[in-house]
């Protein structure tokens, strides 16, 4: 299985989907790093993403995007490859 992290925010709608997507695909262990209230956390998710929104995913060190990439890869048929 494949490393995925994911950059997040308990409060945010889209991080709970995002999660609830990759767990339906089987991914049942990840790292999470919640950005709430470490902005130096947050700063450094952008600098490795090019974005300061969450959630921000990356898979096998691969930058995926946020909660709508990681939907339109799975669309496409591409996210289960990555993960396994």
């Amino acid at each position: 299985m494949a490393h995925v992290k994911i950059y997040s925010s308990d409060f945010c709608p889209y991080c709970h989907r995002a999660k609830a997507l990759l767990q339906a695909r089987g991914v049942t262990d990840y790292e999470e790093i919640v950005v709430d209230g470490r902005p130096e956390v947050r700063a450094a998710m952008a600098a490795l993403a090019g974005r300061t929104s969450v959630p921000q995913i990356f898979i096998d060190g691969r930058h995926i995007g946020g909660c709508d990439d990681l939907h339109a890869l799975d669309a496409r048929g591409e996210l289960l490859p990555l993960l396994t």
